[in-house]
């Protein structure tokens, strides 16, 4: 997924729950995050906050210890190692 998307959709997320007490918005980012966002989608946001992406809103950065690390990617025999695809 895009950068620029999956910031979108935390953001989509954490606009909704501005409507909702400042720790219950927090709480509620996290868990909507952790039951919806598929593995690799959570792996991608801690990517982007680890290497200090820019945009995303205050509860979603607030959220981020709530939110369940993914396992390790696998990677299958034979498969080519993340990062050595040439295509984006």
């Amino acid at each position: 997924m895009s950068p620029d998307k999956l910031i979108y959709q935390a953001n989509q997320i954490a606009t909704f729950f501005h409507s909702k007490p400042h720790a219950e918005g927090v709480a509620g980012v996290a868990d909507h995050i952790n039951k919806f966002w598929e593995p690799r989608m959570r792996r991608q946001f801690f990517e982007m906050i680890s290497a200090g992406a820019k945009g995303f809103d205050e509860l979603v950065i607030e959220a981020a210890p709530a939110i369940r690390q993914p396992p390790p990617a696998e990677v299958l025999p034979g498969a080519p190692k993340a990062g050595s695809s040439s295509h984006h």
